[in-house]
């Protein structure tokens, strides 16, 4: 554009002597006609073809522009422009004024997607449908009769726009499929609070909002009064890395917000590893840890408390010498200078590993001692009282049988690194925990529906499954570009998140999170599946019983040869503390199998040293539990295997997981049993199932959803 400083001349007319050439400039959505190639066309075929004008492509020397007959985006360099018209554009819709018509493929019967016993309250004659694709002139339009004769024909949405809903009628509105009324007063108020708050992405979204500037005022005087940093001139052949602001919400118990959470985190990427840190790793809670911590809690009715550090890493000492750029919203006097840090802060890669060291020092100092099988987790004996203490970051889960040591240990904590006390445990890590006598559910309801809104799935029309039986996502004929298969490798990580909760997408994410390098058309199509199997069954949660038994027991199954491209099996189990579901996997795996058994007996000895690691984490919190573990498995040969002690071809090039398992059995830690393959719940974890007997497998999981409509609702 022409600017004042240049003496009202464009930059590129200064920089380059000549105006910028405009002639190839077009209306965006105006009509255009592309010339057909001549050695691809017939005696009487069309020598140009209709479309819409979207713009350029990079790179290429061509026009943009939507096929109005196959409603593809194609390119083409010999297009003529009609600038004056516009398919699309919305005129007003009365009988006198001129109405482009809008080709069949996009029109459909409006009664068809009405709800019973709603009345279609539009004026009579205001919607036209029409089929042909000749755009009329005025004296054209005002010579048809407004009265046009129906077509018999039934109309269909396309295959390509099943997921959209062409007028404003919405089918399948998400309220049909998630209700509140049974939820108690308490956790309805929490759940909505959560869902309704919205958190700002920028600094310039939150400067503008006095709670957050509150809040990053309130985190920056933390910062200075805890000497997080000095300011100084950069020295040479230093370089200084970025800041940014994370915004976050904290609930108390009741959904009230406990307060508006502003936390400076430095660009760590920016880092360089012997320079700026060495060591980096810091453990943190296992996610099957949490839902076994869970389980035991609902079964001996444990408290469950829920603990916020406040600026936990800034407790981390920083041994580095690493300088960081002036944060937004602090204003020195000399902005040239910079921060050298002095102590540890949230982003930087060596933050977690230092206050991980000094949470630790500090619990083993008040005769706490580190479980063998979980870092994260914490305990404390006191003859037959138990504490447990789970770590995830900031985040503390505290539960056990001694109120007296938990409020004891939250004093402790309090007067050390000053914590937020958030009451009875609601929501931990992304997970919404509901309780009551009857037991604690588990849900990721508000990340789920995030998610769809975010696609814009939201109001899409939902399906059974989450993939279709026998879909082959091996071969197609197009792969995604760099921008699409990015944003398949961002979705396909929210999904692993969301079986956090969700065992029945277990097997249809960790399929299509083989392909993240190279992912194709089909499996952009089958992610689509996935969240629109979501869009129906949005607040399905893991139901842990207060009555259940502490007794292991595990399904195990496999399917032989499942993947076409290297005839590798998948493995699936699921292992539950009584009837609390607390893990489960779906793998591909490691080697091809030579057999069915075979296939099935790697399966059964990785569902083994689930076993034993789960047994030695009950050993730690001291819970008494019923031995032997069930393995129930639905291959008679894989079964002999192990209880035979005798090798042979079959067997000898798995001596391993022979070993493992017959060791196993032999010590009383498992006892396998038969199963028909109708009641082997992990088949749900190994291969896409039609919608009666997946259903069937699902209800027998231990998912509910309190969310569900109610009778009638």
């Amino acid at each position: 554009m022409p600017t004042p400083v240049l003496q009202n001349e464009t930059p590129h007319k200064r920089l380059n002597g000549s105006p910028c050439d405009l002639s190839l400039l077009r209306v965006f959505g105006c009509l255009c006609y592309a010339n057909t190639i001549t050695s691809q066309r017939k005696k009487f075929d069309d020598r140009a073809i209709p479309g819409i004008f979207l713009g350029f492509k990079k790179h290429t020397k061509g026009y943009l522009f939507l096929n109005l007959k196959n409603h593809k985006i194609e390119i083409s360099r010999n297009v003529v422009f009609y600038e004056n018209t516009f398919p699309y554009h919305n005129t007003p819709k009365t009988n006198n004024s001129l109405s482009l018509p809008i080709p069949h493929h996009y029109t459909n019967n409006y009664d068809e997607l009405l709800p019973s016993g709603h009345t279609d309250t539009r004026n009579n004659g205001t919607i036209h449908n029409t089929s042909t694709d000749v755009v009329q002139t005025n004296d054209t339009a005002s010579n048809t009769s407004t009265s046009t004769r129906k077509s018999s024909r039934t109309c269909r949405i396309p295959a390509y726009l099943k997921d959209f809903q062409m007028n404003g009628v919405i089918r399948y509105p998400i309220t049909n499929y998630i209700n509140y009324n049974r939820l108690s007063h308490t956790f309805k108020h929490t759940i909505l609070s959560i869902s309704s708050n919205v958190k700002p992405t920028c600094y310039s979204i939150a400067s503008k909002q006095p709670q957050w500037v509150t809040a990053m005022h309130a985190e920056l005087d933390a910062l200075q009064a805890n000497n997080t940093w000095e300011l100084t001139t950069l020295p040479p052949n230093k370089t200084a890395i970025g800041c940014r602001w994370i915004y976050k919400i904290k609930y108390n118990s009741d959904g009230s917000i406990e307060r508006y959470k502003a936390r400076l985190v430095a660009k760590g990427y920016n880092q360089i590893e012997g320079l700026d840190y060495l060591d980096t790793f810091a453990p943190v809670a296992k996610i099957t840890t949490v839902r076994l911590l869970l389980a035991v809690a609902a079964s001996k009715c444990w408290s469950l408390k829920q603990l916020d550090v406040n600026n936990a890493f800034l407790h981390g000492d920083l041994h580095e010498e690493v300088y960081m750029k002036i944060p937004p919203g602090l204003n020195p006097a000399n902005k040239n200078q910079v921060c050298k840090l002095q102590r540890s802060l949230y982003g930087l890669k060596q933050a977690g590993r230092q206050w991980y060291a000094k949470l630790h020092q500090f619990l083993l100092s008040n005769n706490y001692h580190c479980s063998i099988s979980d870092n994260s987790l914490f305990l404390k004996h006191d003859g037959n009282h138990t504490t447990a203490l789970l770590i995830y970051v900031d985040d503390i889960l505290i539960t056990g049988n001694d109120d007296g040591e938990i409020q004891h240990i939250t004093d402790l904590l309090h007067s050390t690194f000053r914590i937020k006390n958030l009451g009875n445990l609601t929501y931990f890590l992304g997970l919404e925990v509901a309780r009551n006598s009857k037991g604690i559910h588990l849900s990721q309801r508000k990340y789920t529906l995030d998610l769809l809104a975010e696609i814009g799935l939201l109001d899409s029309s939902p399906v059974p499954t989450p993939m279709v039986p026998k879909q082959s996502t091996t071969n197609t004929v197009r792969s995604l570009d760099d921008t699409d298969a990015a944003s398949y490798q961002r979705l396909i990580g929210k999904l692993i998140y969301l079986t956090t909760t969700r065992p029945d997408i277990t097997f249809a994410v960790n399929h299509l999170s083989q392909f993240m390098s190279t992912p194709t058309t089909a499996h952009e199509q089958a992610t689509g599946r996935i969240l629109r199997y979501l869009k129906g069954t949005p607040g399905t949660s893991i139901f842990l019983p207060s009555t259940s038994s502490i007794q292991l027991k595990a399904f195990c199954d496999s399917d032989w040869a499942a993947c076409l491209d290297t005839r590798r099996s998948v493995t699936g189990f699921t292992v539950y503390l009584g009837n609390s579901l607390i893990s489960w996997r779906s793998k591909k795996q490691l080697t091809v199998s030579r057999s069915s058994s075979e296939a099935e007996y790697h399966s059964l000895a990785s569902t083994v040293c689930e076993i034993q690691w789960l047994t030695y984490l009950l050993n730690d919190l001291h819970v008494a539990h019923t031995s032997p573990a069930l393995i129930y498995c639905d291959n008679q040969s894989a079964i002999q295997i192990a209880s035979n002690q005798v090798f042979h071809e079959r067997t000898k090039h798995i001596d391993i997981d022979c070993h493992i398992v017959r060791e196993k059995v032999v010590s009383g830690l498992i006892k396998l049993l038969p199963i028909s393959t109708t009641m082997q719940l992990a088949d749900i974890l190994t291969k896409p199932l039609p919608p009666p007997t997946f259903q069937h497998l699902r209800s027998k999981l231990g998912l509910q959803n309190i969310y569900a409509q109610l009778e009638g609702g």
